[in-house]
């Protein structure tokens, strides 16, 4: 079985590469990534992969924003020193959720998990039909609140969510902006995918901010969405093709 480790801590990463070697000799691990842009870059390539080892939080951010941008048809088992985390782990391809420090008899339990799964059944089916069970409904309203009034904004009235000085806001087509009490990765998992898109870690973009796009540099693309004075809303490079495939769905 080929088998790659997202791991930010090396004392993580030996330790279960002992454990591993351990349990499973003739597994092999191809590589280690401790950073969600590396691991992003690697799995778009889609590599044959049998197993994904991943801790939840990584140097640059929450694994998860690593499945979110590219899709995997392997399982993964997260590890992770807190068990705040574990429901989120099981609506991505995650199998099982090993809390450190890893035991050996927990990890034979888990990766004997992954060898029945695939053997006896087709995975990708499996993790299409999870989706759809777990898939939350779209939110099509946000509250929020100017002066002592509390106003409703239509989620299709918004153009833009950004983070700024670590609180977030939307931003409408009328150019209001208005503080709401949500992350972006929170946000990402209460809007419809096919109207939003997370260019980079601060802004999410709707469809309908997307009338002027610009090439920028490193191969990157500009969006200026009127009512945002602001440089950097900008898709990221790894973002770029992903990007462009949604635009053209």
């Amino acid at each position: 079985m080929k088998v790659i480790i997202l791991e930010d801590e090396n004392r993580a990463v030996n330790h279960l590469k002992r454990l591993i070697h351990q349990v499973a000799p003739d597994m092999e691990v191809r590589a280690v990534f401790d950073t969600v842009r590396e691991s992003v870059t690697y799995l778009e390539e889609e590599p044959a992969l049998d197993l994904i080892f991943s801790d939840v939080q990584l140097a640059d951010g929450l694994s998860f924003e690593i499945f979110s941008r590219v899709r995997v048809h392997c399982p993964i088992i997260f590890t992770t020193a807190y068990d705040t985390y574990a429901i989120e782990a099981f609506n991505t391809n995650g199998i099982d959720y090993l809390l450190k420090p890893i035991e050996e008899d927990r990890l034979r339990q888990a990766m004997e998990k992954a060898r029945q799964l695939s053997s006896k059944i087709d995975l990708e089916s499996l993790f299409e039909l999870g989706a759809k069970s777990t898939q939350k409904p779209v939110k099509s309203r946000f509250m929020v609140k100017v002066g002592e009034k509390i106003l409703t904004v239509r989620t299709e009235d918004i153009l833009a969510f950004y983070s700024f000085e670590k609180t977030t806001f939307l931003h409408t087509a009328k150019h209001r902006n208005y503080i709401i009490d949500y992350s972006l990765e929170e946000l990402e998992g209460m809007i419809d995918p096919s109207n939003f898109f997370k260019i980079n870690r601060k802004y999410i973009v709707s469809i309908d901010a997307c009338s002027r796009i610009i090439a920028w540099s490193n191969n990157r693309l500009k969006i200026d969405i009127e009512g945002i004075d602001d440089p950097k809303i900008v898709v990221a490079r790894e973002r770029v093709k992903e990007f462009k495939s949604w635009l053209d769905s």
